[in-house]
């Protein structure tokens, strides 16, 4: 991957997007590490993680997502390819609730191997301390408003009884934000529009 296009460029993309959809509260994140955003002043620190296979084609196709843009030319056999595997993001081929979230989590693997990863970091003070933790994740898998809480609660269920957790959940679908309240246990989903899409991207190489 291009240099511009690594992590960092996740984290920068990030914090633009809570700045502008969610408020003027996100509006002095800094890019550090452990965790990736912090506000010392608010005692907020978040971190950025992206729940998709570790393979420099799925890393570009993302970033063609959060663009909304075309900026890579993939060819038909390496989508084909993509397409075979599941993609391996999170969901693939759409809605398992109810009897069905066994379904829904075994085709979840790596969303579901990132956040049990990420809430066990946090509970053993790898990212420091904070008031308020947020974990933003990025998914190229359209999720559901039911997926998403099927989601929410999972993180739950993980950090049940954990010392120290996450207060906030963000899952970046790159058409909507799903900000998951894990305090309140309350999911509000907030559309991002293509102009929004590729003005956070600009603003991210920026």
């Amino acid at each position: 991957m291009s240099p511009k296009f690594d992590t960092c460029f996740f984290e920068r993309y990030a914090s633009i997007s809570l700045r502008e959809l969610l408020g003027p509260r996100f509006a002095h994140l800094q890019n550090h590490d452990r965790p990736d955003l912090q506000d010392a002043e608010q005692g907020i620190g978040i971190e950025v993680t992206r729940a998709i296979a570790e393979n420099r084609l799925t890393a570009e196709l993302l970033v063609n997502d959060v663009a909304a843009d075309t900026v890579f030319d993939i060819n038909t056999d390496d989508l084909q390819s993509i397409r075979r595997y599941g993609y391996a993001y999170g969901l693939h081929g759409g809605g398992y609730v109810g009897a069905h979230e066994y379904d829904y989590w075994a085709l979840a693997l790596p969303l579901r191997r990132i956040l049990a990863s990420k809430v066990r970091k946090v509970a053993d003070g790898f990212y420091g301390t904070y008031r308020e933790f947020g974990l933003y994740v990025f998914s190229r898998e359209p999720l559901t408003v039911q997926e998403a809480e099927l989601t929410m609660q999972f993180v739950l269920e993980l950090q049940r009884e954990a010392p120290v957790g996450y207060s906030a959940l963000y899952i970046n679908q790159v058409q909507q934000l799903y900000h998951c309240d894990l305090q309140a246990q309350h999911l509000h989903s907030i559309p991002i529009s293509a102009e929004q899409c590729r003005w956070f991207y600009q603003q991210a190489l920026a």
